[in-house]
């Protein structure tokens, strides 16, 4: 699912690296799963949370065969947004799927802009390509145990592979506030009880070893700026992991 932040394009390089020594039966853990870019392709015993609860029941309604309607108009969107606990599963759906750069409700969108025409004159829908793509996920997420928790307060299973991929910092906010500080503590935690902990940033405290550097592409930023903007995408790993490989 077309999802801010999104790992769809980055997974081939970064799940090599995360399961390189992954054992028989032991656990992948997504504290902050997101569109499931990542999870959906990686099999075996999988766990995958997030905070915001509509996100976790929109893939729990997906998991029961439910499929987002084809088209959702400009009145529906901002009615779902004044009432979002009528339908949870939908108002996830209408509040990334149908929204500009599948930022939590912001901004209704429908057609990509004109400047984005293709070859053959016909304007792309937005709403259509979101759904066509989720449609294409939707086998892959049929195991994962879906949960609503803090990614403090998951239940993690021994010695587990946790991948994290949280709220940038210096970025556009997604639902919630979130505590970097708290959060790279508690991954320095997390590996000293002896998970294998994997986090993607753009930046991390200095006792944190990059293990991958990819350029990408953006177009939304701190404060919505619009434009090309390249950044390197990190994914780090606390040093203390490295004597544990």
């Amino acid at each position: 699912m077309k999802y801010m932040g999104s790992k769809r394009r980055m997974a081939k390089h970064l799940i090599p690296i995360i399961l390189k020594n992954r054992k028989e039966g032991q656990w992948y853990i997504e504290p902050f799963v997101g569109g499931c870019n990542m999870i959906d392709k990686i099999e075996g015993n999988r766990i995958g949370n997030d905070y915001n609860k509509y996100l976790i029941a929109f893939w729990k309604a997906i998991q029961n065969n439910w499929i987002p309607p084809i088209h959702i108009t400009k009145e529906e969107y901002y009615d779902i947004k004044e009432n979002k606990d009528k339908f949870p599963a939908l108002t996830l759906w209408v509040g990334i799927g149908c929204s500009y750069c599948g930022k939590w409700f912001g901004g209704y969108v429908n057609n990509y802009p004109e400047n984005r025409r293709l070859k053959s004159g016909v304007l792309p829908n937005y709403q259509i390509e979101a759904r066509n793509g989720l449609l294409k996920q939707k086998d892959a997420i049929k195991e994962i145990i879906f949960t609503d928790k803090s990614y403090e307060e998951i239940d993690y299973p021994e010695k587990s592979i946790i991948y994290c991929d949280p709220p940038y910092e210096s970025t556009t906010k997604y639902k919630d506030d979130f505590n970097h500080k708290k959060f790279w503590d508690w991954c320095r935690d997390m590996t000293k009880k002896g998970h294998k902990v994997f986090i993607s940033e753009y930046n991390a405290p200095k006792d944190f070893i990059c293990l991958l550097e990819i350029k990408t592409n953006t177009q939304i930023s701190q404060g919505m700026k619009i434009g090309n903007i390249n950044k390197f995408e990190k994914l780090f790993i606390y040093s203390l992991n490295t004597s544990q490989t």
